[in-house]
């Protein structure tokens, strides 16, 4: 009975040389990824804080890029080409032929 538990209680996890540097490498893995967390965190909470509430030409922008989609579109009317509204499936698009 003896026996058994010494074999039991043997280490044998790989673990058994002398001088391992595992356990102080990987803390100082996970520390240095704690302080680059966190000066992440306080570099972005820095800049969106100075980001103005309202952008001045907001629905200037919105004009000038519906503009600039309508050119994209491709033949047929402005909502979205041959097939009508933007987004919605045709015909064509449904069809299963190769």
């Amino acid at each position: 009975m003896v026996h058994a538990l010494d074999v039991l209680a043997e280490n044998n996890f790989g673990d058994t040389r002398s001088g391992g540097l595992a356990g102080p490498m990987g803390l100082l893995i996970i520390v240095l990824l704690a302080i680059v967390t966190v000066l992440l965190i306080r570099n972005m909470t820095a800049r969106i804080r100075r980001l103005p509430a309202e952008f001045p030409d907001q629905r200037a922008g919105d004009a000038a890029d519906a503009g600039r989609r309508a050119d994209f579109d491709g033949p047929g009317d402005a909502t979205g080409g041959p097939g009508g509204a933007a987004g919605k499936p045709t015909d064509e698009d449904k069809s299963t032929s190769v």
